[in-house]
């Protein structure tokens, strides 16, 4: 693989931080969130999300980090990580979502984006930006005025920057393995795929924040699939595909209040 000079330089940034510099550069950006989003406090909604996060980031992270599970009060489709172990999906994604495999599969690709060290090569891109403004423009679409696009900065606009191709392949393969270790069929992670696909071609407009991010073509459905098909069939059997207790949490997050314009 040939690697150019910005790469590489973005690498060493990222390989230079060390785990607590990590830490506290999620800590300082998730401070930065909670400022700007509307993140969700329903008691059943945040013990489900907690609780299947959790159980993902045990099964895989090899560093101790302190994961932080978050669901942000959205229509919009999308999921985000930051550096440390903080993970926020958009409500509107969850609704989505079929079963308890898809979102898990959701969740261990974000882990892998934190376990792969993106999220934070991201961040360092943006020193400066005002992370929660960024991302709240990015995550639920409020600033499509520009208002607050030209509010953030080229900061901003760096750290959102699509992740490329490599980076999306490698959270990929993380969330697969880290589904399997977890025992959740990892069949969710494709599936999921096909449903966002989908959506794009019917309704463009409600998947358009995830695709500004988080570059999908069908090859990713192929790639993840034949990784799968890699996998020893005694090693997929009896994994999880859904459970009542992911049914009840989405069926929780329905009948709450839609969230705000």
């Amino acid at each position: 693989m040939r690697w150019s000079v910005y790469s590489l330089g973005l690498l060493s940034i990222a390989c230079a931080l060390s785990q607590q510099q990590e830490v506290e550069l999620g800590n300082a950006s998730a401070a930065e969130v909670r400022a700007q989003l509307p993140l969700m406090s329903d008691a059943t909604v945040m013990r489900y999300i907690s609780a299947l996060g959790q159980s993902l980031a045990v099964a895989t992270d090899a560093r101790g980090l302190s994961w932080h599970f978050n669901v942000v009060n959205s229509n919009e489709v999308n999921a985000f990580a930051l550096p440390g172990g903080w993970i926020y999906v958009n409500r509107g994604l969850i609704e989505r979502a079929n079963s308890m495999s898809e979102l898990a599969g959701v969740l261990g690709h974000e882990i892998g984006h934190v376990t792969r060290r993106h999220s934070v090569q991201q961040l360092q891109q943006a020193q400066g930006a005002n992370v929660g403004l960024a991302l709240a423009c990015t995550l639920t679409g409020v600033c499509g005025s520009g208002v607050g696009q030209a509010a953030i900065g080229l900061g901003g606009n760096a750290l959102f920057a699509r992740f490329s191709r490599t980076d999306e392949s490698e959270a990929d393969a993380e969330g697969v393995a880290t589904l399997v270790k977890a025992g959740i069929s990892p069949r969710g992670i494709p599936a999921m795929f096909r449903l966002l696909l989908a959506e794009r071609t019917s309704r463009p407009g409600t998947v358009e924040a995830f695709f500004a991010t988080h570059p999908l073509e069908e090859s990713r459905i192929a790639a993840t699939e034949a990784q799968i098909a890699r996998i020893p069939a005694r090693s997929l059997q009896g994994l999880s595909v859904d459970s009542p207790a992911f049914q009840v949490f989405r069926r929780r997050l329905l009948t709450l209040p839609r969230p705000p314009k």
